[in-house]
């Protein structure tokens, strides 16, 4: 697989936008490697991870569970990172692969994934004993897209912080079809450096996609999720 066209083809895509990421934090001021990258691998087929992997990824995101549980068990190499919307009944499976969730956005779902959780580490299903959590962010207040809106982002994070097999790592956030991208980002970045303040460690934010990273990186996000930007246009569903 190494040094066949399609790998060349990633290679390539990922020099690009290595080199964009870090002309953006160059741009905005801030210290060469302080931005992460996480290909966004919804669609492709596992034999691209893989190439990803030899390419030197280890992480990546997906969106639907059961390609993320098919794929991690595929390519036991790569941690996959769930970050789309999760169902309540979905929790267990997630728990099972994921390295960290991107879209936690509920109360109830905290609640079932620190189930789940404890019910894979008693199956043996998974070594580590903490999921890292993102909290999701509905920037415009409708969460049947999926996030949580500021007016209960503190009592999600107090439970996240209370779950014995959650870790509370940061926010995401994606930005409204016709909102101001730069403004989305930088508001979740405050919230995100306030959550930081009230519980005394960093907290990262992870925001910014193929179009709007350079945004993104201006207001402060820590890791960007990219995935046409790497693997080219999706193939058809």
């Amino acid at each position: 697989m190494t040094g066949d066209a399609r790998t060349e083809e990633l290679r390539v895509n990922l020099s690009a936008l290595t080199k964009r990421i870090d002309a953006a934090v160059a741009a905005a001021g801030r210290t060469p490697g302080d931005v992460r990258l996480l290909p966004v691998t919804k669609f492709h087929p596992a034999e691209d991870v893989a190439r990803l992997a030899t390419l030197g990824v280890t992480d990546v995101g997906e969106n639907r569970e059961q390609e993320a549980r098919e794929k991690a068990a595929a390519v036991p190499q790569v941690r996959f990172h769930m970050i789309g919307q999760i169902q309540t009944k979905k929790a267990n499976a997630v728990a099972r692969w994921a390295a960290g969730v991107q879209s936690l956005d509920s109360v109830r779902l905290a609640e079932a994934l620190d189930r789940g959780m404890a019910l894979a580490l008693e199956r043996g299903d998974r070594s580590s004993a903490l999921l890292p959590c993102h909290l999701q962010l509905s920037a415009d207040g409708d969460t049947a897209r999926g996030g949580v809106g500021e007016k209960d982002l503190a009592e999600l994070a107090a439970a996240v912080e209370a779950a014995g097999h959650l870790h509370l790592t940061g926010l995401m956030v994606v930005p409204p079809l016709g909102s101001s991208a730069a403004e989305v980002f930088s508001w979740a970045r405050k919230l995100c450096d306030d959550l930081a303040q009230r519980y005394g460690r960093p907290m990262d934010l992870s925001a910014g996609m193929s179009a709007d990273l350079e945004e993104a990186i201006i207001a402060g996000t820590n890791m960007v999720r990219v995935g046409t930007g790497v693997l080219g246009k999706r193939p058809v569903a």
